[in-house]
């Protein structure tokens, strides 16, 4: 390609970075006003809020809320607070959200992994010491959590969400979900002296072996189970059935949380009537209203909470992130990260005054939510009416049964479980991808969800920096296209694959190689030691030895007869590179490429050339050249040694040039054949 082309490519030069620091002062006071607008992306759309707008969130907000309820009193349960504080996180979240979101459908709210972190912290704290409770200690991990999401997210650190492979999330999700339907089977069956802070396999065998122990809760867990699934399936099946009716069936399935505890209450309440002892475990009192105060902010809970403030911003940034991008994609919009984890971050301090524990969106009340035709993000504030109006008349919430609490949560619980279809695709698709989320699983199951996201976590980023630092490569060969012309056409392929058997190597002398990754300080190396041996065994080793043993150095591999048949090998005359997906080079892959060049030299005993295809970032041309590739060979001797003017005694200078820089792989092998 010639340098007109490339000038033509590269005419317009980025700004440096003078001239970027020089524009960012300059435009400064705008980009702070744009900066602090998008911070509220409410401003972008209540101004045209509208009564169509309005009824679909009503419609949206009231059937969510109807569904946070008697999920926020169960979740709490689960993370081992007494259930008014579910409500209060509950309440938080949904009004809270509309002012900061930039995703209509999500439902922020106490969620299952979450509650069961709560739970675990909590026991684990408790075992060595007991100066603050529970509920301290779960309204103490919201308000750090919102902070260090606040500081994410103001300084747009989004990025971070997209380190942590799908896998990890389906693994500690799936394994979180196991835990918890089996934490709370004793409950559903009420059997007695079951800690549901053990690990998962002590909890279940001591569940199984408590089975003679069961009480009438079990009664009233069973049928809410099987009242559960059967609304349902029942109310999918008759959507199917009588379509023209498919409205009322979906909110008949979606008010079956809220209608097996009012039923159940109301039995309970019969049953009840004139013992002054319940046969069944209930609820019992509830304080109503909400309660103001401020957490514990201080340094020593601080430590305590410890690096298990890590795995709860992990889960609230991540469960958050997921489901919001999930229903994003499916209603045919777009999130900001960043802008989320802040909304994320003010939800869970401001919700630590009214001591709530912390709160992310939540996938089933998500979809609910958006299934009922929500329209924008203000639906929550119906959704927090009517958990107000629910936490002033807890009176009435005196006998839920425990076992129907129970059975909501493990029906909600089993939907986070990755499907076999899902499964089946990781297996498929990356077997490491399959490890890491069988990992994370099992960690879970036999320890707690923290570790469970360390260790899965961990295996995913070791997996992750093996492929960096081992990249592959293809050694190319040209694959003949037919042409109407009959002028010769290629394609380039890897040589070595079977499905290209008639492709062809290149021209004798020549080398192909295309890199797969940048070339960065983890696999630079490899790749320059990979290319150097696969070269020394495709052409010919020509390099001299020095006649006396003593002047050989030491590290130089001996000739020996036996290679003669090296002789039918061509001598290497040209590299050709493709650069297509090379969008860095580091200092330590510069050096590799120079090692590289040197070794290949001495290799061909004379000047090999280089020549670079497919660079699209004029930084990366610029980098080579600064290396000393891309230039005329006129000041080199044979081996790449600079040479000296025998006269003056000064060393040649080299001139640049781009004529070892093409567009195409067709135009750098054309040049490189050429010109041998």
């Amino acid at each position: 390609m010639t340098d007109t082309t490339l000038q033509t490519i590269y005419h317009k030069k980025r700004p440096n970075f003078k001239e970027q620091t020089i524009n960012i002062v300059h435009n400064f006071p705008t980009y702070a006003a744009n900066y602090v607008k998008s911070l509220f992306p409410i401003t972008g759309w209540i101004g045209r809020y509208n009564l169509i707008w309005l009824s679909g969130d009503l419609i949206a907000g009231l059937t969510a809320g109807a569904v946070v309820i008697p999920q926020g009193m169960a979740y709490a349960k689960v993370a081992g607070i007494p259930p008014e504080y579910g409500l209060y996180s509950s309440f938080v979240g949904v009004s809270m959200y509309f002012l900061f979101a930039t995703s209509k459908d999500i439902t922020i709210g106490p969620t299952a992994v979450m509650s069961l972190l709560i739970q675990q912290t909590v026991a684990t704290i408790h075992a060595t010491n007991t100066q603050y409770t529970a509920v301290e200690l779960a309204s103490s991990f919201a308000l750090f959590t919102g902070i260090i999401s606040l500081i994410l997210g103001v300084f747009r650190l989004g990025i971070v969400v997209d380190l942590i492979p799908a896998p990890v999330i389906a693994g500690f999700t799936t394994g979180s979900a196991v835990t918890i339907a089996i934490g709370q089977l004793a409950k559903l069956m009420g059997i007695p002296k079951i800690v549901s802070t053990d690990p998962c396999y002590l909890v279940l065998g001591k569940t199984l072996a408590g089975l003679p122990k069961t009480s009438y809760d079990a009664i009233f867990g069973i049928i809410a189970i099987i009242y559960l699934y059967s609304v349902k399936y029942g109310s999918r099946y008759a959507a199917r059935r009588w379509p023209n009716k498919e409205r009322l069936f979906f909110f008949i399935e979606i008010l079956r949380n809220i209608s097996i505890v009012i039923l159940a209450t109301i039995i309970s309440f019969l049953v009840n009537i004139g013992k002054k002892t319940s046969p069944i475990s209930i609820l019992k009192t509830v304080p109503s209203g909400l309660h103001v105060g401020l957490p514990h902010a201080g340094i020593d809970i601080f430590d305590q909470l410890g690096t298990k403030l890590i795995s709860g911003m992990f889960i609230l940034v991540l469960e958050h992130i997921a489901i919001a991008k999930s229903f994003g994609r499916i209603n045919d919009y777009k999130i900001n990260e960043s802008q989320e984890i802040i909304a994320i971050g003010v939800t869970n301090v401001v919700g630590s005054f009214f001591h709530a524990y912390p709160a992310t969106g939540s996938f089933s009340r998500t979809a609910i939510k958006s299934k009922s035709g929500v329209r924008t993000p203000l639906a929550g504030v119906f959704s927090a009416i009517l958990v107000i109006i629910a936490l002033y008349s807890t009176a009435a919430f005196y006998y839920i049964p425990d076992a129907v609490l129970s059975a909501v949560i493990i029906h909600a619980v089993l939907d986070l479980i990755a499907s076999p279809a899902y499964i089946k695709q990781l297996w498929k698709i990356q077997f490491w991808d399959f490890m890491i989320f069988t990992v994370g699983i099992t960690v879970t199951f036999f320890t707690t969800v923290e570790l469970g996201i360390y260790v899965s976590t961990a295996l995913a980023l070791v997996v992750l920096l093996v492929r960096v630092a081992r990249p592959r490569f293809d050694s190319l060969g040209q694959l003949n296209i037919p042409t109407k012309d009959g002028e010769k056409r290629y394609a380039y392929v890897p040589i070595d694959h079977p499905a290209f058997e008639s492709a062809t190597n290149p021209p004798d002398g020549i080398l192909i190689f295309r890199l797969k990754e940048s070339l960065t300080y983890p696999n630079s190396n490899y790749i320059e030691t990979q290319i150097v041996e696969y070269a020394r065994a495709s052409t010919k080793r020509f390099y001299k030895q020095a006649e006396k043993k003593g002047d050989r150095p030491w590290n130089e591999i001996p000739l020996k007869s036996s290679d003669d048949h090296k002789a039918e090998k061509p001598r290497l005359n040209a590299v050709v590179f493709d650069f297509a997906a090379v969008s860095v080079i580091d200092s330590t892959g510069i050096q590799a490429l120079s090692d590289l060049r040197k070794e290949l030299n001495k290799h061909a005993a004379q000047q090999v050339e280089y020549h670079f295809a497919n660079i699209l970032d004029e930084k990366i041309e610029e980098v080579l050249i600064i290396a000393g590739f891309g230039v005329s060979h006129d000041g080199e001797d044979e081996i790449g040694n600079e040479k000296v003017d025998e006269e003056t005694g000064t060393e040649i200078t080299h001139v640049s040039t781009k004529k070892f820089f093409h567009l195409t792989l067709d135009e750098a092998v054309s040049a490189a054949t050429n010109t041998f």
